[in-house]
């Protein structure tokens, strides 16, 4: 199956510095709204063709898939908990540049598989479950092709670890990986081992066409 991960828009808290995490009543700005009402038409073909919309439970995530939900017909939305942020604990609501100066920040800078947020979870964690929740929607919506495609819409950690998983990367190396607002990265999890389509991507979507082989091309292929 192909899973279309769209980072939430721009939020008041990314705009004044905050590391917003689990807080509750978290919007986004007016670019974010403008990045979620430009969403059906940067996936252009790929809309008609999803089977179910999946999201975090949190308010910017509601606010960036809504016009999109409201577009599509008869299409499932669902919310799902192993979506959600980062579970920062103490660190979260509190401003980037305070942040720096803890300990802390190295770790998970440099070892962020190692890093656990005070009162919060660990990026291991994080990981675990994000993975997890991406084979679970699978089977929900592979179809019994496995061709079937999908949305999640979830938050900048949190897609930098599946894109990392999916990457055969270890956590530790996860900061490599930039994920900004409003922006779709797109895995295909193929029987032998998932493939990134796209990454961070701030335009226009085009999905490549379906091949009949999960091997990749030798030479890289003659493209969509």
């Amino acid at each position: 199956m192909t899973v279309i991960l769209v980072r939430h828009g721009r939020s008041t808290a990314n705009t004044s510095g905050v590391l917003a995490g689990r807080t509750p009543g978290v919007a986004l700005d007016e670019k974010g709204r403008a990045q979620a009402r430009d969403l059906v038409e940067r996936l252009g073909d790929a809309v008609p063709r999803l089977r179910a919309v999946a999201r975090s439970p949190l308010q910017r995530c509601a606010e960036t898939i809504a016009p999109l939900v409201t577009h599509l017909d008869s299409v499932p939305e669902v919310t799902v908990d192993a979506l959600a942020e980062v579970d920062y604990g103490e660190w979260s609501g509190r401003k980037l540049t305070e942040l720096v100066s803890e300990p802390l920040w190295k770790v998970v800078q440099r070892q962020p598989s190692h890093a656990v947020f005070p009162g919060g979870e660990g990026l291991g964690d994080v990981s675990r479950r994000a993975t997890a929740a991406m084979r679970e929607l699978d089977r929900d919506y592979a179809g019994d092709d496995g061709n079937g495609l999908w949305l999640a819409c979830s938050h900048g950690d949190v897609i930098k670890s599946i894109v990392a998983d999916a990457l055969g990367m270890h956590l530790d190396a996860f900061q490599r990986i930039v994920v900004d607002p409003g922006s779709v990265t797109v895995i295909r999890y193929a029987a032998d081992r998932p493939y990134v389509l796209t990454l961070n991507n701030s335009g226009s979507l085009t999905l490549p066409a379906s091949r009949p082989s999960s091997d990749a091309e030798v030479g890289g292929g003659a493209g969509a």
